[in-house]
């Protein structure tokens, strides 16, 4: 296998942690018209209309909001061996597992920071019962007429004490490409936006300014129409989901955004376009110098309102992989399980 070539394919699946399993399927299922596809104990296995695998959301029962881990596809079985042996040789490999529902044996490590993942390769696609099918042959079903439906599992943020260690990860050891960069005080890197497709991102990295570690920043979820995102909105003030920012639109990536908490205290962005592509194979990563007040304003807003303080100090731990699913995660960065399961004020 070529030695520069990428090792992970796409996104495939993650799991979060609430403690309020049915109201946070609530959210998933009713209001973005998420299918569930298993349910398993404590867990509950979750897709988007357009997602063609088994699940992208695992939503399991736990003392306090978290990760659980983050999944990976691989663009062969013979990529997951490689990775797998990259990966154990940087000292962050943690064994492999049985598999789960929906997918074969997995590999599984965790970022210099800590953030709990796993890559596998065997994946079980949807199939739609026969009242699903939709006849748009290129969409694994038909669209949901619940809430305002999601289309895709899109990208995952990660928060950490050191930017360019867990980015050095993402590229040498896992062959992603650096497409957008935040540069703050003495040079110091802030913020990284990764990617193995055409995409801005499949994952970010931003800067723990609390001093925690691998705690969860957000995941985020595509719809492609921005006029969805006022719907969302809309239905989020009806039913008294908190918005924490947006409607709005990210210098960084392009994104039209809204940022939201779901019951069980996790941030879920969804996303109303998928800002620009990159097809050039020579792209030049875009450097935002946010010590220059143009830059850092337009890099997070390039219209819509300003982002709230939480925004940059509120995450969720990540649970160890040794913990079992009932286990709180660690508290991190001065936030307690029971607090950041309270998904704080109103909309804004």
């Amino acid at each position: 296998m070529d030695d520069s070539a990428p090792l992970i394919a796409q996104l495939a699946h993650l799991e979060l942690l609430t403690p309020r399993l049915d109201e946070s399927r609530w959210f998933f299922h009713d209001l973005l018209g998420f299918e569930e596809s298993a349910r398993d104990g404590n867990s509950i296995y979750l897709r988007a209309y357009e997602d063609f695998y088994h699940h992208t959301l695992k939503l399991t029962e736990a003392a306090g909001p978290g990760l659980g881990h983050i999944a990976w596809r691989t663009p062969s079985a013979g990529a997951l061996e490689t990775l797998a042996r990259r990966v154990d040789a940087a000292g962050l490999g943690r064994g492999w597992s049985d598999g789960d529902h929906g997918h074969g044996r997995a590999f599984r490590f965790v970022t210099p920071d800590g953030h709990p993942m796993e890559a596998l390769w065997d994946v079980e696609y949807y199939q739609a019962p026969p009242g699903q099918r939709s006849q748009l042959r290129n969409r694994p079903q038909k669209r949901p007429l619940r809430g305002v439906p999601a289309r895709r599992l899109d990208h995952v943020n990660l928060m950490a004490r050191s930017v360019p260690e867990v980015r050095r990860f993402f590229m040498d050891v896992l062959g992603f490409r650096l497409r957008e960069q935040k540069i703050g005080e003495r040079g110091a890197e802030i913020g990284a936006w990764l990617s193995v497709s055409a995409l801005t991102h499949e994952v970010a990295v931003m800067r723990d300014g609390t001093g925690a570690a691998a705690r969860f920043h957000h995941v985020a979820y595509w719809y492609a129409y921005p006029q969805h995102l006022i719907d969302l909105a809309d239905l989020c003030a009806e039913y008294e989901v908190p918005i924490e920012a947006g409607p709005g639109k990210h210098g960084t990536t392009q994104g039209l955004f809204m940022y939201a908490r779901e019951p069980g205290g996790s941030r879920i962005e969804l996303f109303g376009d998928v800002g620009y592509l990159i097809f050039d194979p020579e792209w030049k990563t875009v450097v935002w110098d946010v010590t220059n007040e143009a830059d850092l304003e337009k890099s997070s807003i390039w219209f819509g309102g300003r982002l709230p303080e939480t925004f940059y100090t509120y995450g969720t731990p990540s649970r160890p992989f040794s913990a079992e699913p009932g286990t709180p995660p660690a508290r991190a960065g001065g936030v307690s399980a029971e607090k950041a399961s309270r998904p704080a004020g109103g909309a804004r």
